[in-house]
């Protein structure tokens, strides 16, 4: 395949398809398909072609290649991680081979991060006539599109319920997404960060003095993608809460924070309990002694190192006096429900907040 008709996709996780983009048409020399949003329909045909008791995210993941594929994509690629997540790529590459599809598959789980043969055996999956010294030198930029991605979305969150104008802080982030996915070099991204920062923080926000402050916590995939926790942020929005969450690329991969996330959790857990669950500890624990009211836990259904987490993150709700609430998420999960819930738990802590209040004066 010449290399003029490669391209390539990711699943979808956050906004992160931007990222990847620039890097593989920068640094790698291809095209880059960012996906279509998730939809209900993503869910529905990745649910139809993966196995029963698969947890959501590989539907979604499925889903999603799927569709990409559909529009032009020939080169698919998987992140690995910490849980089940590692072994994705292998079962979903078989899933759609026996599925009549043809296509490349870069599947970072089978890289040997020690070994350059390994890396360069596995990159040349994407590329054949892969240049190193540009992958390289498309890195800088793409650790700021990580960063300043995150940047802005944590500001966003702990304001965007309290805009003036209705809609504005999604209007001027979703106009930088727009603006970032036709940037062609490090100059011009610099601008756009730049540009988008002094947007957002022109936004006027009519904040009270005493807010409600949650923190997120759970699973690397359900904490990360808003589809698959129902957009639950933008619901936290709507009661007036500000959110606020350490899941994100910059943490775990860029500034790798895993010492003081278990440094943290060290009295609740002497061990790692796998994938995402200690730092779901920590962050309950950092963001219950910073001053949030409560914490939010979500996971996919039959996220084992998830619920393992949950009887001690109940040991440090009564220990810290912060409830948290769980939600576990799957293909079935109602809306609806998930509304409702979040609306029980921000009138427990509005009168938890009021009692306080009455009893300072």
């Amino acid at each position: 395949m010449d290399r003029k008709d490669i391209i390539v996709c990711f699943p979808h996780i956050g906004n992160y398809a931007y990222a990847f983009r620039y890097l593989m048409e920068k640094g790698f020399g291809v095209s880059y398909l960012i996906p279509p949003p998730i939809t209900k329909k993503t869910l529905e045909i990745g649910s139809k072609y993966s196995p029963d008791y698969v947890c959501v995210p590989f539907k979604y993941c499925l889903g999603t290649y799927i569709e990409a594929l559909a529009l032009g994509a020939n080169c698919l690629a998987q992140i690995y991680g910490e849980c089940r997540l590692e072994y994705y790529g292998e079962l979903q590459e078989q899933l759609l081979r026996d599925m009549g599809y043809e296509f490349e598959f870069f599947n970072m789980a089978e890289i040997k991060w020690t070994s350059p043969k390994s890396i360069m055996k596995n990159l040349k999956i994407v590329n054949p006539d892969v240049s190193l010294a540009k992958v390289v030198a498309a890195a800088p930029t793409t650790i700021k599109i990580i960063e300043s991605l995150d940047k802005f979305e944590d500001f966003i969150r702990r304001n965007v319920g309290f805009e003036v104008n209705n809609g504005e802080f999604d209007r001027t982030y979703n106009e930088f997404l727009a603006q970032l996915a036709k940037a062609d070099d490090g100059k011009t991204v610099k601008k756009l960060i730049k540009d988008c920062w002094g947007a957002l923080n022109a936004i006027k926000v009519d904040k009270p003095e005493h807010t409600i402050k949650v923190g997120f916590v759970g699973d690397y995939y359900t904490v990360q993608e808003p589809f698959s926790n129902h957009f639950m942020e933008k619901e936290l929005a709507k009661f007036g809460m500000e959110v606020y969450r350490q899941m994100n690329f910059s943490c775990t991969i860029i500034h790798n924070q895993n010492k003081r996330k278990r440094d943290y959790a060290k009295d609740y857990v002497k061990f790692d309990i796998g994938a995402t669950a200690n730092s779901t500890i920590a962050e309950a624990i950092e963001f219950a002694r910073s001053g949030c009211d409560g914490v939010i836990q979500v996971k996919s259904f039959g996220c084992m190192p998830e619920n393992d987490a949950m009887p001690i993150l109940q040991r440090v709700s009564e220990d810290l006096n912060i409830p948290i609430l769980h939600f576990s998420f799957d293909s079935q999960t109602s809306e609806t429900g998930v509304r409702t819930r979040l609306e029980a738990f921000y009138d427990m802590i509005e009168v938890r907040k009021s009692s306080e209040r009455r009893k300072a004066v």
